[in-house]
């Protein structure tokens, strides 16, 4: 199974960022998938979440602000983030179910600042 993570730069505080997530080796359909980020000197964190049916959840932080979702047909997941505040800041990860075992992919850098 492989991630692919795209979309991060630098962007100013309250501005907006789609991050997009190729997945590779399973069918995004039939899996929890979530998008993680790890900020500097912070572990990494659940930031969303989003059922094979459909159920979603987010950091307490970022509702309102994001929005994950997933394009089947693509076999993509995607985290819209709005009003960007510099603590979301980090390198953003895509991943199913951390039990699964699988790799990180690279990861995207998401840079919040004026």
């Amino acid at each position: 199974v492989e991630f692919v993570e795209s979309g991060g730069g630098l962007v100013q505080p309250g501005g907006s960022l789609r991050l997009s997530c190729s997945v590779r080796g399973i069918t995004v359909s039939n899996y929890f998938l979530a998008w993680y980020r790890q900020g500097p000197g912070m572990k990494r964190e659940l930031v969303a979440n989003l059922s094979s049916g459909g159920l979603i959840n987010y950091k307490e932080s970022t509702k309102g602000r994001f929005t994950i979702s997933r394009d089947n047909a693509k076999n993509t997941l995607y985290l819209q983030m709005n009003n960007l505040a510099p603590e979301d800041t980090a390198v953003y990860y895509c991943s199913r179910a951390r039990s699964y075992g699988d790799s990180w992919g690279q990861g995207t850098q998401v840079t919040v600042s004026s």
